[in-house]
């Protein structure tokens, strides 16, 4: 990088924009110069506007916590301080799809947390390992708003986060048949145990959405860029049970796949322990060296133990083993506010900006 790229994180004082606050702090490559969530918080200092609602271990930047929050929606205000923002407000889907197209109307490239535009056709949704190629629908998508610099790139759900990584290295075994239960942390909800005491000795057996998420977003991260759009991928087939539990981070996700050719086991683990994205290629500030990290331990991972691998950005994979009705079954786990929100955020906009698109 030639220059530092001034950024702004619209929904600032939320649970995941406070991560991108925590994730921001020190980047070598990019400087929080803007901070955005709605008018009732707008006029504040961030210390202000989140107070005691500051939900991380990590204390808040206090170079941050003295920037004035703005109105989101005050978009000629932030886009004369920023390159770029990074979307994380708690809006409705087609106000957060309006916002963002805004921001991209006005020539300020959008790298979103939200769900409003995954499934837009030329607007890439990433796993920078898993799908770096779909930046290719960043110029058609321009064309389409008429921008020169804007666009929208979005992050999947966390739900998917943990067990998709894990599915990649054997997409050449041809996966048929997934069935996924992922076991999801409080914060995802935006909640901590204080703000959720509910949640305290209880499962609760429905999370709204993220069932129909896990089942098809997968398609769209696995398909292929054409005319401009995405083709999405007619395999694998994909049943999810998505589940909340008394966890305050971490998405841990149990795994029943099929194959159309079934390799050894051993062969499995040596997939998942060789491979390295395009991330880890270019050595990206964010990129977690390894991405999948597999253990031999049958206890492991353990979701207070292991989401923080590889500063939270890391896969961690165990319990391979037979299943009895599919081929294998395994157990995945990943930080759902880091690599599953705004560090996976974060990674996307640094290959992003090293393809030359920020």
């Amino acid at each position: 990088m030639n220059r530092k790229l001034n950024v702004g994180v619209l929904g600032a004082t939320g649970m995941v924009g406070q991560r991108f606050v925590s994730l921001l702090e020190g980047h070598p490559w990019f400087t929080v110069t803007a901070v955005a969530a709605s008018a009732s918080s707008a006029g504040k200092k961030y210390s202000e506007a989140v107070a005691d609602r500051w939900a991380l271990a990590d204390a808040m930047p206090s170079r941050v916590g003295a920037l004035v929050v703005q109105d989101a929606s005050a978009i000629e205000a932030i886009a004369s301080k920023v390159d770029f923002v990074f979307c994380a407000v708690d809006m409705a889907k087609d106000a957060t799809r309006e916002l963002e197209d805004a921001y991209a109307k006005r020539d300020i490239p959008v790298v979103s947390n939200n769900s409003a535009h995954r499934a837009t056709p030329d607007v890439p949704m990433m796993i920078p390992e898993v799908n770096p190629e779909h930046v290719a629908l960043i110029e058609a998508q321009r064309k389409r708003l008429g921008t020169k610099r804007g666009f929208v790139a979005v992050k999947p759900n966390c739900s998917l986060q943990s067990y998709v990584p894990a599915i990649h290295p054997l997409r050449a075994y041809g996966p048929r048949t997934i069935v996924v239960a992922t076991y999801q942390a409080i914060s995802g909800a935006g909640k901590t145990f204080a703000s959720w005491p509910e949640m305290t000795d209880n499962v609760i057996p429905f999370i709204k959405g993220e069932e129909e998420k896990s089942e098809q977003e997968p398609l769209k991260i696995w398909g292929t860029v054409s005319g401009g759009a995405i083709a999405l991928a007619n395999a694998p087939t994909i049943s999810a049970h998505c589940l909340r539990v008394p966890v305050s981070d971490g998405h841990m996700a149990a795994v029943s796949i099929k194959l159309d050719k079934k390799p050894p086991r051993d062969e499995v683990i040596a997939r998942w322990r060789e491979f390295s994205g395009r991330p880890q290629q270019l050595a990206l500030p964010s990129a977690p060296k390894p991405f999948l990290e597999y253990f031999t331990d049958d206890a492991r991972p353990q979701t207070r133990t292991d989401r923080d691998l590889g500063r939270g950005m890391a896969v961690a994979i165990g319990r391979l083993r037979d299943d009895t009705v599919l081929d294998y079954k395994f157990v995945a786990l990943s930080h759902n506010t880091v690599r599953g929100a705004a560090g996976g955020a974060i990674l996307t906009a640094e290959l992003l900006a090293a393809d030359g698109y920020l």
